[in-house]
């Protein structure tokens, strides 16, 4: 090894990746925070994220870190943006590449480790003060839905396997932060070809039968690649 490897002639900042991680449980949209061990900020909330090793790439280092400070392990990530402020960090100059996912939320076991002393699910509606610039990038990841909702599907990766049309609204709703009328949204989503309906079938309180639907795979990996736009205000 050359003595001196890493040492150059000029400043380098340094390399961080973070992660928003977006699930949906009892009629909310919400997002996974650690509560950091260190400082700075120690007993502060954040999002999941830390130093990118000199031999993996910013995918790599958002999926370990992100395994390492919650036990999750996600596949399925979306670049989001490079966040490059001056004084976004209060140690030395630090860039991090942000990334976002979605994921069912009934499904993750979360437990915190390296350096987050918890790891804990917030509703969107409900997030507490962040360190850092986070807050700024859980705000920008959260526009990226809203967005991409209006193109998209989103709900495959966010709810069960099979569902009420309900659930769905309220997925959307939540994503939007608007109120959906609930025919409207109906024949919107249905006239998509999207869903179908599931052999699961119960009954509420006042004995009238509650439909349930899943997703067509092949309609929704479709439009996934192709798009659609659907106004839904």
């Amino acid at each position: 090894m050359m003595e001196n490897q890493y040492c150059y002639k000029y400043p380098r900042p340094a390399l961080t990746t973070d992660q928003v991680i977006f699930g949906f449980g009892e009629g909310e949209l919400r997002v996974l925070l650690i509560r950091r061990g260190n400082e700075p900020f120690k007993g502060k909330w954040a999002l999941p994220g830390g130093f990118m090793d000199m031999d993996e790439d910013a995918e790599t280092c958002a999926r370990r870190e992100l395994e390492e400070e919650t036990g999750l392990k996600v596949v399925n990530f979306e670049q989001l943006y490079a966040f490059s402020d001056v004084d976004r960090d209060p140690r030395y100059r630090v860039v991090s590449i942000a990334y976002y996912a979605l994921v069912r939320w009934e499904d993750c076991k979360v437990k915190a480790g390296d350096d987050a002393d918890r790891a804990q699910w917030f509703p969107l509606s409900g997030i507490p003060p962040l360190a850092f610039d986070h807050r700024r990038i859980l705000q920008m990841a959260a526009d990226r839905l809203k967005l991409k909702a209006r193109y998209r599907p989103i709900g495959i990766d966010l709810l069960p396997p099979e569902f009420k049309m309900a659930d769905l609204r309220h997925l959307y709703e939540s994503v939007l932060q608007c109120t959906l009328d609930r025919d409207n949204f109906r024949r919107k989503m249905v006239g998509t070809g999207l869903l179908v309906d599931a052999e699961q079938e119960n009954r509420a309180k006042n004995g009238r039968k509650v439909r349930y639907y899943r997703f067509d795979r092949v309609k929704y990996r479709y439009f996934t690649e192709k798009g659609f736009y659907l106004k839904w205000e």
